[in-house]
């Protein structure tokens, strides 16, 4: 049989001599030294390729035991209120005198530290990973440029799909910066109030008065009111009638500092009960408020036994209420 001279002529003719990559200094040294393009080629695939590769694992290893172990270091120094002011929550930024009075309850610290080094754990994984993925896959041959576009495409995507989820996550971790709120804290979202029960990137679970317990998403969550940092202010507005106002005022004073005097309260107070005076003026008589600041966990107890004192004083004094 007779092949046809133009399928002869359409073969591709083999190469046989392997030819250095374009920019491989490395090879083109060994084939100036040795003139041996065999050597040269093999040198380059076969030891000096894998050894780069041995060597960005080596060296992404390190980085992120050096960025896990620099995280762990931050750690442990927030835990115990000794990071930089930068990283310090909200309240802690501002100066001595005008600082809540309480201190900042170490577990609560601790935990929050923790959540915060669990996340700076993570993305500098991921990032450390990406890192040297790229780079070995750019000494494996394989063209970058489509597969960053690829990516870059797909990352687009996936941004618009899941921006809610994005939402949530960077509001959580600004949350747990800042400090917010914590678990066990008493607040109020607008959503739902009540005890916070536990605190995540994307959702926080609060549980009401009536033992509901909310899952709201940290995105959703735009104003919060706490009422369980620093301190709480119990207020106390009683009406007495049109009775004298001097009168009435100095049983309810009397009554308020034994409150006040109470070695049974007295760790539960921040400042001694204050009557005020006249709140309001309205048709069944005058309205006399008295305060008192508690720390934020005793004012319900404080609350309620600084009303009954009141009203037992007023009682006793023969003032009947409006």
């Amino acid at each position: 049989m007779t092949l046809d001279p133009r399928i002869v002529l359409a073969l591709p003719t083999p190469s046989t001599t392997p030819t250095c990559p374009k920019g491989s200094d490395v090879c083109d040294w060994i084939l100036s030294q040795t003139g041996n393009p065999w050597l040269a080629f093999g040198g380059v695939y076969f030891l000096v390729k894998p050894l780069r590769i041995v060597l960005i694992v080596v060296l992404a290893l390190l980085a992120r035991h050096l960025l896990h172990r620099t995280i762990e270091r931050l750690v442990r120094s927030t835990s115990r209120n000794s990071v930089p002011i930068i990283l310090k929550p909200l309240r802690d930024r501002r100066p001595p005198a005008v600082r809540d009075s309480s201190e900042v309850i170490p577990e609560r610290r601790r935990q929050r530290a923790e959540a915060i080094g669990s996340v700076l754990r993570s993305f500098s994984t991921a990032l450390v990973s990406s890192i040297a993925v790229l780079l070995v896959l750019g000494e494996l041959g394989v063209d970058l440029a489509p597969l960053l576009a690829s990516a870059g495409i797909a990352g687009v995507a996936l941004g618009f799909g899941a921006q809610s989820l994005v939402k949530d996550v960077i509001a959580g971790l600004f949350m747990l910066l800042e400090d917010q709120y914590g678990v066990g804290d008493s607040v109020d979202v607008g959503a739902a109030s009540g005890t916070v029960e536990a605190v995540g990137l994307r959702i926080t679970t609060i549980r009401d008065s009536q033992g509901v317990l909310w899952y709201i998403r940290n995105g959703e969550i735009v104003k919060v009111g706490n009422k369980s940092q620093g301190w709480s202010v119990v207020v106390v507005d009683l009406p007495v009638g049109f009775t004298s106002v001097d009168e009435a005022t100095q049983v309810l004073r009397t009554a308020a500092d034994g409150l006040g005097g109470d070695p049974a309260w007295r760790d539960d107070l921040i400042e001694p009960p204050e009557v005020l005076g006249v709140e309001q003026v309205n048709v069944g008589g005058v309205v006399l408020r008295t305060t008192v600041k508690t720390k934020p966990d005793a004012r319900g107890r404080v609350g309620r036994e600084l009303r009954r004192r009141l009203m037992d004083a007023l009682s006793a004094a023969g003032i009947t209420q409006g």
